[in-house]
């Protein structure tokens, strides 16, 4: 009884602390309050996220002031053609003492090395240094001449695309699309919001972050989460959701094959019931339910979900199958 009182005390300050660390955010972000809400849960549950938006959306200004407010280390890499997997993990260098003439290679820590990193339009590296994140992102290591360096708890990746422009990109390959738990559309601002986004950064002023989490309140807030209990029902909704993407599948709509070349695999299910009860916590609910789940869906299932000729002949997004799946399941 003990321990069920103390979560429920947990899950009040967490509610509070996260409903700050929004109205925090708010001081230089204009709205977005539905992306915000999905960064803060894919944080709570442990996974990375990829951000798709137009340049100008402020997907940057967004990570730096959440790194502020959760007061922990950001780095930012923009990705581009000629960056090496070295520019990335670190790598060793040549060290010389003066005073004896003594010489050794020493390991120099790269800026994957901080609590959060920003990997700023992911898609414009090739392959080999995209998958220098493979092991940081999975083991939160990095491995470099015989020795494995672990890497700052937390530790989060956040990654940017630019939907419009893929002259000159290199798409994510499925199985390290898959390592990010989200994929978070930006959207452009309505014309209010882009009113006071003018507004507010043309007259010189400048919002300060104030840093609102420990780290040892992270720790809990991430403990809690995993301890939330989830129903028998959520369990079997998440999975026969997911289930439902795949073709052949007898939980999937008729028209499924027609539309879907590969639906998600288990992981997609994991992330489903971890992302539901984030949104649980950032709500102050003790236990998720099945629209937190629904919730979960676009942002855990569109970059897992392989869309085939016929769907984008037919115009159909991954957000279409996926709401249309949704809509299956659900009745």
């Amino acid at each position: 009884m003990a321990d069920r009182q103390d979560d429920l005390a947990i899950l009040t300050d967490a509610n509070v602390v996260l409903a700050a660390v929004r109205a925090e955010l708010h001081k230089r972000i204009v709205g977005q309050d539905a992306v915000i809400d999905d960064l803060i849960a894919c944080f709570l549950a442990g996974g990375h996220c990829l951000l798709v938006g137009v340049p100008g959306l402020a997907k940057t200004m967004l990570v730096h002031s959440l790194a502020q407010c959760l007061h922990l280390s950001f780095t930012r890499i923009q990705f581009t053609p000629d960056l090496m997997p070295a520019d990335i993990t670190g790598s060793e260098i040549l060290f010389e003492d003066k005073s004896s003439g003594h010489r050794e290679f020493r390991f120099v820590k790269g800026p994957v090395f901080a609590n959060i990193l920003l990997a700023d339009e992911i898609n414009r590296t090739p392959p080999k240094t995209q998958s220098a994140l493979l092991q940081a992102m999975q083991e939160h290591e990095v491995s470099w001449g015989g020795t494995t360096w672990k890497l700052p708890d937390p530790f989060w990746v956040l990654a940017t695309q630019n939907p419009v422009e893929q002259e000159g990109t290199y798409p994510l390959p499925e199985a390290q699309s898959d390592r990010f738990m989200f994929s978070v559309n930006v959207s452009y601002p309505d014309f209010a919001s882009e009113v006071e986004i003018v507004r507010r950064t043309t007259d010189g002023s400048d919002a300060e972050i104030s840093p609102l989490v420990s780290q040892d309140e992270i720790a809990k807030f991430r403990g809690l989460l995993r301890r939330l209990p989830v129903a028998d029902s959520v369990y079997n909704h998440a999975v026969k959701l997911n289930r439902a993407t795949r073709p052949g599948d007898a939980s999937a709509p008729p028209d499924l094959a027609r539309n879907v070349s590969w639906g998600a695999g288990p992981r997609a299910s994991q992330f489903l019931v971890l992302a539901a009860k984030a949104y649980a916590m950032i709500d102050g609910r003790p236990s998720p339910d099945r629209s937190d789940i629904d919730r979960a869906a676009l942002p855990v299932l569109r970059h897992r979900i392989i869309r085939s000729f016929n769907a984008e002949a037919d115009g159909l997004s991954t957000d279409d199958i996926i709401k249309s799946i949704a809509k299956h399941v659900g009745s």
